[in-house]
């Protein structure tokens, strides 16, 4: 074997130890930084407004840091606290109709149309082996014992997690402050033309801004009105029931009309009609539609995700990750697209010039 060999072969095998040495010291604090990371790309376009008034980066990234700690993380702990709460008095209640036979009751609704159903379906399937109450009793005990063990957690890691906090703040400043001088010398390092980089780069901020802001942020304002419209209507648990919409409404094929539909349904079965008719219309006319009139203007001109892959980078970004895959998983597919995309521009060079130039045009 020869000497130059041997020396690139030893070059390669201490470059992949210092790597794993790296990964091994920021793997501990992995979740600050994917938070602090998710934040700044949310509210770099606000930083870039504020820039040119301010002049300073560091006073700007200050005052967007601040603003996020105001106006987004102080309202979503106390909205969290809430949350926590209103579940476990959620599940109490079902305990408690469960154990009554009240839920049963309510459940075991005499309408033509479902006997038919039923009658229809029991030839294919033995209905009575189906236990309504008892599947509901056990997704909202499976849906708050999540909410009550991430509390739990956070209870007993009451220091680790301002501990977190203050490094997420601390990154997220940076972030803002050195993030562009950071992407700068990732692009030199890329090994295509300058022209290819920034198309492959800007398709890459599109995709994440479009996914975040088509995504989460539109989930969280269809989450806020149908908590607002529950509490109204006398719903209890509102705030509860916000945050599964806003979670169901994230996801891709699924939405917020799983929840505010059978709250309709019940309210008019229950007697009271104005109320449910006014939950079912304003979910669908409003909550619903929110999706159809947000998201344009909030990703006009930018490439969002495929719904499908949207949808399983988030179911798989939540069994990895938690609550932070939901954010997480969509981050990693548009990086993982953005690489795709680089592989075929190495393939083929012409392609991806031609592309590029008539992108500038």
């Amino acid at each position: 074997m020869k000497r130059e060999y041997i020396l690139v072969s030893l070059f390669f095998l201490i470059a992949a130890a210092i790597f794993y040495l790296f990964y091994q010291l920021i793997v501990p604090f992995f979740i600050p930084i994917a938070w602090a990371a998710v934040f700044a790309i949310l509210f770099f376009p606000l930083y870039e407004k504020l820039l040119p008034i301010v002049k300073y980066r560091g006073l700007s990234s200050l005052i967007v840091c601040i603003l996020i700690i105001i106006l987004i993380i102080g309202p979503v702990t106390y909205l969290f606290v809430a949350l926590v709460s209103e579940a476990a008095n959620a599940v109490a209640k079902v305990n408690a109709m469960y154990k009554s036979g009240e839920l049963q009751q309510m459940l075991s609704i005499d309408l033509p149309w479902i006997e038919a159903a039923k009658a229809k379906l029991s030839k294919y399937y033995d209905l009575s082996k189906i236990n309504l109450d008892q599947i509901i009793k056990q997704s909202m005990e499976s849906v708050s014992g999540v909410i009550l063990n991430q509390t739990s957690w956070l209870i007993t890691n009451a220091t680790r997690l301002v501990f977190y906090f203050a490094l997420m703040v601390f990154t997220m400043y940076y972030f803002f402050k050195d993030g562009e001088l950071v992407i700068h010398k990732i692009k030199r390092l890329m090994p295509l033309e300058v022209s290819q980089i920034n198309m492959t780069f800007r398709q890459l901020q599109e995709v994440i801004q479009a996914t975040m802001y088509g995504g989460v942020v539109v989930a969280m304002i269809q989450g806020l009105i149908g908590g607002i419209l529950f509490a109204i209507v006398g719903i209890p648990s509102a705030v509860f029931w916000g945050a599964i919409m806003a979670f169901l409404s994230i996801i891709p094929f699924v939405g917020a009309f799983i929840v505010y539909i059978p709250a309709g349904l019940i309210l008019i079965i229950g007697g009271s009609y104005v109320k449910g008719l006014i939950v079912i219309i304003i979910g669908t006319v409003v909550i619903s539609q929110v999706d159809n009139v947000l998201r344009p203007l909030l990703i006009s001109g930018r490439t969002s995700m495929h719904p499908l892959m949207l949808f399983f980078t988030i179911l798989g970004g939540i069994y990895i990750f938690g609550l932070l895959g939901i954010v997480l998983g969509p981050l990693i597919a548009a990086v993982f697209i953005t690489l795709l995309k680089i592989f075929e521009f190495k393939l083929h060079p012409e392609a991806g010039a031609d592309l590029a130039q008539n992108i500038d045009e």
